[in-house]
Formats: C-alpha cells, sequence, structure tokens
C-alpha cells in the first residue's frame, strides 16, 4: 500500500519538472472526458491527453447519471464565473466506457443501480449496463440532448485487453 509519505515525496518529484507553470483553469484542448473510476482506465493516459489538455470527470461505470449532468452544469457557472460570464469553452465530450467493467457485476442489483441512475428499476434495461457499446450509445444520446447546440459529442470503447479504442459514436454536435 502507498502511504501518505510516498505521495507526497512521488509529487515532489513531479512538481520538480515545472509543467504545472502556466496551466489555465480551461482544458487547452477544449475536450471534457467522462470515464470509469477502475483503475485500468485512467482516462488521461489511454487517450494520451497531456496535462490541463481535457477536463476529465470518473464514475462508476463511467455513465451520464443525473449527477453527471449536475455536475457539468456547475463546471459551466464555475467558467462562466471565472471568464465573467463567456460561458463555457468546451468543444467536444467524449464518453469512454470500457470492456470488462465492475459496473456489469451490478446488474445483479437492480435497486443499487436504479438508484444511481435515479430511474424506476423496470427502466434499467434502457441503461444497457453489461453492454459498453450500447451503454456508449445512450450516455452520448443524453449527453446530446442535455448540451448547448454546437458543442461535439463522441463515443468510444476501451478494450482492457489490447489498451486500443473503438469509436462507437462518431464526434457531432449536440444538435445533430
Amino acid at each position: 500500500m502507498i502511504d501518505t509519505n510516498e505521495l507526497v515525496e512521488r509529487n515532489a518529484v513531479v512538481a520538480g519538472g515545472g509543467r504545472f507553470a502556466g496551466l489555465g483553469l480551461m482544458p487547452s484542448a477544449g475536450l471534457t472526458v467522462i470515464g470509469c473510476v477502475d483503475p485500468r482506465v485512467d482516462p488521461s493516459a489511454v487517450l494520451g491527453l497531456g496535462l490541463g489538455e481535457a477536463a476529465v470527470i470518473r464514475n462508476v461505470g463511467g455513465r451520464v447519471t443525473p449527477a453527471t449532468l449536475r455536475m457539468l452544469g456547475m463546471l459551466a457557472e464555475v467558467v462562466r464565473a471565472r471568464t465573467g460570464g463567456s460561458g463555457p469553452g468546451i468543444g467536444h465530450y467524449v464518453v469512454l466506457h470500457h470492456t470488462d467493467c465492475g459496473i456489469t457485476d451490478l446488474a445483479a442489483f437492480p435497486d443499487l443501480l436504479a438508484e444511481y441512475f435515479e430511474v424506476p428499476a423496470a427502466d434499467l434495461h434502457a441503461k444497457a449496463v453489461t453492454d459498453p457499446a450500447a451503454a456508449v450509445r445512450v450516455d452520448t444520446e443524453i449527453l446530446r440532448r442535455q448540451l448547448r447546440p454546437g458543442v461535439s459529442v463522441s463515443g468510444l470503447v476501451y478494450d482492457v485487453a489490447t489498451g486500443l479504442v473503438d469509436v462507437v459514436v462518431p464526434a457531432a454536435g449536440a444538435d445533430s
């Protein structure tokens, strides 16, 4: 187990390189990635993103839940506050799901999943919990309906065995 002292030592090495200087609050690549908390699937590492290029939101399954949408709304308000009202500069949202996801094990617990998705248990079939490609299609559609016009939304599935991603939903605007 890594203890706090080791974390502080590792941080000193990372911070010593000076790569944090000049980073802004807004992602330099205009990108937000929604991914899973699975330690095998660090979205920045999987997608080759550099520090400051993307905002990364992680939750169980990398799902677009009502809580995720509330978080995106809060982030938009942070940006408006920071920029004096110019609004979000994010131009591309990526939903990143993966194979062998632990959320599939929760299919045996419909009440838990229903609470997570804030839907009746009878409606869980629409969330495609056991199929990552279908789940990506569900979640990208939710984002496209919720985001402002002109924002690009795409969906990927990362294969934990090969390290490769497949494009399930090509990038398209929220108003498409």
